[in-house]
């Protein structure tokens, strides 16, 4: 699984113009499933974005935590970040999962995410043509890889 974590003044999805998602003051994840992604994979990735500490205390020093500043989580699935760009100038997804494998991935992170954070989840609509608007705060940008845990 990759994942591009942003913290957000507020995003928000829409699909056909319908908002499915929003949220105020948290992180937006653009989350990307390949085959070889695992429930372990959804533990781990699950874990690190709740607990990742990219968010100012007191003193204006980023040590807290989505869950800890109470802050809410939109969770966005996006298969286009498992492109290939090797060759050529067309993308290749080989990489991402076709959606029967990443679809219950996909549901399974949401459900680990809402037990690990202790609130609901804010989704887009998996395979969907999505809007995603979003207020960048920082700009604070984080890509994590569970195949690549740096």
């Amino acid at each position: 699984m990759r994942a591009v974590i942003q913290r957000v003044s507020k995003a928000s999805v829409k699909v056909d113009e319908k908002i499915t998602g929003a949220i105020q003051s948290g992180l937006l994840v653009l989350l990307g499933i390949e085959d070889a992604d695992t429930h372990e994979d959804i533990a781990w990735l699950s874990a690190k974005i709740v607990n990742l500490r990219i968010f100012n205390d007191e003193q204006g020093v980023m040590n807290r935590s989505v869950k800890e500043t109470g802050g809410s989580i939109l969770l966005v699935s996006q298969f286009t970040l498992h492109a290939s760009t090797k060759k050529g100038n067309r993308p290749s997804y080989l990489r991402a999962s076709k959606p029967d494998v990443a679809i219950p991935l996909y549901e399974k992170m949401i459900i680990q995410l809402a037990t690990d954070h202790g609130q609901p989840i804010a989704t887009g609509i998996f395979g969907a043509d999505m809007k995603v608007e979003l207020l960048n705060d920082g700009p604070v940008t984080i890509v994590v890889d569970t195949k690549n845990k740096e």
